[in-house]
């Protein structure tokens, strides 16, 4: 077995290396020059190959320097039904699995750990939205236009094949061959560059123009198609709305992004959070659990002010030393720049706070579930991989044994997706800002005509209201000029439902992109959130207590909810328990000013309230939580919240 040395490796590597810088500043100068389209794309591809020839030698490398047998392995783990092939009994189905008991437990656990570091930490809010979603929501995405491959089909044996891959396979093996013309070389070496661009009939003519058979019977291949890389279902007996199951579990969190701001106060920065299986009907699955057509995702949302994208928790991550494969190095061939998350800020690696903050929170994650840090790279995509919606992107890439592989995207998606479901839906998806000074403004809005509306919808009223509220009255009004009915959020609207107003009026925040009260009783056990804190005040000095009491119940997994907007203690209680939050700690100015500190612990279904020391509140509330201890229980052991402050009157 030959053994290599990292040294060795890096000397067998650099000429590599130096061929794709080469290259990377010809299409940069082409680029600058502004060069005929053609030059720049045929640039483009010579740096692909030669890229590609770069990591392929170092996976061959890495693979001598470390041997891995990954049939024996994963042998190893089907025997133990780690995973096994789904519907094996009837001959499987390729990029399905089932998972196995120990299977279960290891991606349970991940999870688990996945909901903590990030969910617990960070107080997301959790979501978890249907898999089926409505084709309209998807072509707004931009989904239904970009989740679409050119496949062509062997007319021999029906085995199906990506034809721009295979049109590339075939220039790549036709070039290779001494029997090959010198005039057809040329026209492939034309044609190469270009196949990324084409449409269905440009492929389907240089197929036929090549006479590209099928790889697996020789035979011949059909026309090209458009295969959609999406589930198409349908919601309903009628085959009248058109659904596709979700390729990813992002736009659930998005289209809920109204209710999230409401339930965070209306207040930014806030996370979205959600955990579930996505689809995608990929034409050649391959490389085992890698690449599946179902897969359980786990994604983040995380929406904040464009106008401001720093992060409060950055100085938790600032001093962690990562490995950054930038767009720059890529294409100068260039090797790892390792630093710390601040230089990379500093020096304008990162582009803001918060994309710096989660990558390091990424890499700590990956981290504790057992990747290696010397197998893992940050890279950052190249401005033509860029995905449409993204400012910038960076994949956490792992070395394996396939290579390296994607396990993490990190982007900045911009307004992107929000603008696409507000512009789509007409519904008004803003957040607000607080000016520093109140400013005039025209306005022209839609006012509802509760007496019709109510008259018509009856218990729909609110519903209809609301989306009338949401609508742009220019819309409306352009709407109305052809028809005396249109249709709104799902509800057939008449013209006089709608006052129509233009009016000047003052404004003391401003919009822009990033609701009878019931109280449910649940037990503390299931509870979504098992406890409340809730400042009296929001003075700085309150800060302290607050974050050790959230800091002691984060370190216990227990999922609570700070609150400190303005409203009263009452009105921020009733909130609380319409969530079905067990229990309640007021930090009040007696925490602050009397010693040892304590705070009120409240009991949601009895109304009781105790005073309990700040450095016990978080086990007391784990063990309530998880019914080893009653409130009962803990009652006994601590004076009353009245007898309490009797005795602790403030000055």
């Amino acid at each position: 077995m030959v053994r290599f040395r990292m040294e060795d490796i890096d000397s067998i590597l650099e000429p590599l290396r130096l061929s794709v810088k080469e290259q990377g500043d010809i299409v940069r100068e082409l680029k600058a020059q502004k060069a005929p389209e053609l030059d720049i794309k045929t640039a483009v591809a010579e740096l692909k190959k030669r890229k590609k020839a770069l990591q392929d030698k170092e996976n061959e490398l890495v693979a001598a320097e470390a041997p891995f047998d990954r049939v024996q392995f994963e042998a190893c783990l089907k025997k133990r039904f780690f995973f096994g092939q789904a519907f094996e009994i009837y001959g499987g189905v390729a990029g399905l699995f089932d998972y196995g008991p120990v299977g279960c437990m290891l991606k349970n656990n991940v999870i688990d750990l996945w909901r903590r570091h990030f969910i617990t930490n960070d107080d997301m809010l959790e979501v978890e939205c249907t898999m089926m979603t409505p084709s309209k929501v998807l072509e707004a995405s931009g989904h239904a236009q970009r989740f679409a491959d050119l496949m062509v089909k062997d007319l021999t044996n029906g085995d199906c094949f990506r034809a721009d891959h295979l049109l590339e396979a075939a220039i790549e093996k036709a070039l290779t061959d001494k029997t090959t013309s010198e005039e057809l070389k040329a026209d492939m070496r034309a044609t190469s560059p270009l196949i990324e661009g084409f449409s269905k009939e440009e492929l389907g003519a240089k197929l036929s123009q090549y006479k590209v058979k099928s790889p697996s019977s020789g035979g011949d291949i059909s026309e090209p198609m458009e295969f959609n890389l999406m589930f198409r279902s349908e919601i309903g007996p009628t085959g009248a709305q058109p659904a596709f199951l979700r390729p990813e579990t992002a736009q659930g969190i998005f289209l809920n992004f109204k209710r999230l701001l409401d339930f965070n106060n209306g207040k930014l920065p806030f996370a979205g959070a959600q955990i579930g299986h996505s689809f995608r009907n990929e034409i050649a699955p391959r490389a085992g659990l890698i690449r599946c057509r179902e897969f359980q995702m786990a994604e983040i949302e995380h929406f904040y002010d464009p106008a401001d994208a720093s992060h409060s928790s950055l100085e938790s991550v600032k001093e962690l030393i990562l490995p950054f494969f930038t767009k720059d190095a890529q294409m100068g061939g260039g090797k790892l720049t390792k630093c710390s998350i601040g230089e990379a800020l500093k020096n304008g690696v990162l582009c803001n706070e918060t994309l710096a903050y989660f990558i390091g929170r990424i890499f700590l994650f990956a981290k504790a579930i057992g990747i290696d840090p010397a197998r893992m790279r940050f890279r950052q995509h190249m401005d033509n991989e860029m995905a449409h919606y993204a400012k910038d992107c960076w994949d956490l890439e792992c070395r394996t044994s396939y290579g390296w592989v994607e396990c993490v995207g990190c982007a900045d998606r911009s307004c992107f997706d929000l603008q696409c479901h507000a512009e789509a839906s007409k519904v008004n998806l803003q957040a607000e800002r607080t000016l520093p000074q109140p400013i005039e403004k025209e306005v022209f809005e839609a006012i509802p005509v509760k007496k019709f509306i109510a008259k018509q919808f009856k218990k729909d009223t609110p519903a209809v209201t609301e989306a009338i509220v949401s609508a742009d009255a220019a819309d409306l009004e352009k709407q109305f000029e052809n028809s005396e009915k249109i249709t709104l959020a799902g509800f057939e609207i008449s013209k006089e439902m709608i006052q129509l107003k233009k009016s000047v009026k003052k404004f003391h925040t401003e919009s822009f992109t990033p609701c009878g009260e019931e109280v449910f009783t649940i037990p503390p056990l299931v509870a979504p959130y098992k406890c409340s804190v809730l400042p009296l005040s929001n003075k700085p000095e309150f800060d302290p207590f607050i974050n050790t009491i959230s800091s002691g119940l984060k370190s216990l997994s227990v999922a609570h909810k700070v609150d400190k907007s303005s409203g009263s203690i009452g009105k921020r209680y009733a909130r609380t328990d319409e969530i079905a939050v067990p229990f309640g700690v007021t930090v009040d100015f007696h925490t602050v000013k009397i010693t040892p500190a304590t705070v009120t612990l409240r009991d949601r279904d009895t109304l009781d309230q105790i005073r309990v020391p700040v450095q016990d509140t978080a086990n007391l509330i784990n063990e309530m939580a998880s019914q080893r201890q009653s409130w009962a229980q803990v009652a006994a052991r601590y004076p009353s919240q009245d007898d309490w402050l009797k005795e602790n009157p403030l000055e």
